[in-house]
């Protein structure tokens, strides 16, 4: 009897550490750090909780921003974005891939500006916090300060684009924007002045830029991509659309999903290839597993 409930014990304790080694593992295999980088407004100085991804050695690496979503809820109450499976791809090509939370968001200090129904006034504001990154990486010795890809997801997708037409670093080569915008239902008119918007941000921007949306997006349905994408096109013809189709239950995840990858990669492979960007793999060790 006792011999069974050992047995029992080590196979039950077998069983609930598995999952949390596979986790234990892909976090191990990334090389993860928090930091808290420093935005000075006019009044006071805010701190920006940003994980960042690094290779190791000494650099200098290009750099990569991926810029985060917004959750229903509290923005304080968001947990901090940690976008393994897409950050593999950057640093098993050698770069170093920044992370920040805006402000307001999670540990991030400060308050969400929102912007009220000006999606454009929204993106540009959240733009400010990718313009800090990008200065504060800078000052790191093993950052490259002449190569920077800015990518981003849903609001983060938004803000990639309208930091494009703010001003960007001259070291920043392409924006990556998978499924971007953002859904304002309590806005009228909202998915029309996303399209607006997006024409503005393309006047803007001399920068090319690579768009990634699906057809069962819970966010943004065909209609909406495809008239924000046409006209920004209309005016800012360097950018491309992948419009890949239907993905899991929701193509709105497909950047966070290890699955999503199969179809990103080579698109992302090619507009970084014609950007100047390297695609060699130089780190192996941090591909992901089957």
């Amino acid at each position: 009897m006792t011999y069974l409930l050992r047995r029992a014990t080590w196979c039950l304790g077998l069983f609930l550490l598995i999952p949390l080694s596979l986790v234990a593992a892909q976090q191990i295999a990334l090389p993860v750090e928090v930091i808290f980088i420093p935005k000075k407004t006019l009044i006071f100085t805010l701190e920006l909780e940003t994980t960042v991804y690094k290779p190791l050695g000494p650099g200098p690496f290009p750099l990569v921003i991926i810029n985060h979503g917004k959750a229903s809820g509290p923005p304080g109450l968001q947990p901090r974005y940690t976008p393994g499976w897409a950050a593999r791809y950057f640093i098993e090509r050698g770069y170093v891939v920044f992370v920040p939370m805006r402000t307001g968001f999670s540990k991030s200090t400060g308050g969400y500006v929102g912007g009220g129904c000006n999606i454009e006034s929204n993106g540009l504001v959240q733009a400010e916090d990718v313009a800090a990154t990008v200065a504060y990486a800078h000052t790191m010795n093993y950052v490259d300060r002449t190569q920077t890809l800015i990518v981003g997801q849903s609001h983060g997708g938004w803000t990639t684009l309208a930091y494009g037409a703010a001003q960007p670093d001259a070291s920043v080569k392409g924006l990556v924007n998978f499924a971007g915008g953002l859904r304002q239902e309590d806005c009228i008119g909202w998915r029309l002045n996303l399209a607006k918007a997006s024409a503005n941000y393309a006047e803007k921007t001399q920068i090319p830029s690579l768009w990634f949306y699906g057809d069962n997006d819970s966010f943004f349905s065909k209609q909406v991509y495809t008239e924000m994408f046409e006209r920004y096109t209309k005016v800012n013809p360097r950018a491309q659309l992948v419009a890949y189709g239907m993905f899991g239950q929701d193509s709105h995840g497909l950047f966070s999903s290890k699955d999503g990858r199969a179809i990103w990669e080579p698109h992302l492979e090619k507009f970084i290839a014609q950007i100047g960007l390297p695609t060699k793999v130089v780190y192996p060790q941090y591909k992901p597993g089957g």
